[in-house]
């Protein structure tokens, strides 16, 4: 979760804050959002995918699409598990194809996502959509509590020059309809989310922090 946010270097000379007007793209961030779908749809860690080259004719713009992973590498017959600790793109597309775009594409709603910023087709496991770094950290939070969405405030306390708090803003109380992903997927997700900063693309995190409570995604914007 955000402790601080740092909108940019310095307001008197850009006013333009990166972290809840900048849009961008999430590239493989957008991934873990994918997976929570297919486990909803009564997917598991160990549903196998095949990793293969995949054509698809007329996906760009009536042009055969054929999306590559970024090693280059196809493992063939690999789990769901495996497939988003090594971020493959090839499987991602292939089970958005599965679950079908236009769940997958609502399913992101659920997470704070601004479905207008999200293409309608299979691009979206890739991560073409728009997002802003807050929406993205809101979005996370979901897997971190649990299944329950809260929503991200900006100012926790002000105090005056004495101390006295002038303003405190706290976390709204837990309510049944702030669950957005049933408890036992967000269980499942983040313990496949700690496997990525395990062994998987984000083995670094862990390496270089000494902690191994740490889960999360990499994403190459």
């Amino acid at each position: 979760a955000y402790h601080a946010l740092v909108g940019g270097f310095d307001y008197n000379l850009q006013k333009f804050n990166h972290v809840t007007q900048a849009w961008r793209q999430p590239g493989s961030a957008i991934k873990p959002f994918v997976y929570a779908a297919a486990l909803d749809k009564g997917y598991s860690p160990g549903t196998r995918i095949l990793d293969e080259p995949l054509d698809m004719p007329g996906e760009n713009a009536g042009e055969t699409w054929s999306p590559q992973n970024d090693d280059g590498v196809f493992d063939g017959p690999i789990t769901m598990r495996y497939s988003l600790v090594h971020s493959k793109n090839v499987t991602t597309v292939r089970l958005q194809r599965a679950l079908g775009t236009d769940y997958t594409h609502d399913y992101l709603g659920r997470f704070g996502f601004d479905l207008a910023k999200h293409p309608k087709n299979l691009t979206l496991a890739l991560g073409t959509g728009a997002v802003t770094p807050l929406q993205m950290a809101g979005a996370y939070a979901v897997f971190a509590n649990g299944g329950y969405r809260v929503k991200p405030y900006l100012i926790a306390r002000i105090r005056d020059g004495n101390g006295n708090i002038l303003q405190e803003n706290k976390p709204a109380a837990r309510q049944d309809s702030d669950r957005v992903l049933d408890q036992r997927n967000a269980f499942v997700l983040n313990s496949m989310l700690r496997d990525v900063t395990r062994y998987g693309t984000g083995a670094a995190s862990v390496k270089q922090l000494g902690r191994i409570d740490i889960a999360g995604k990499t994403g190459t914007t």
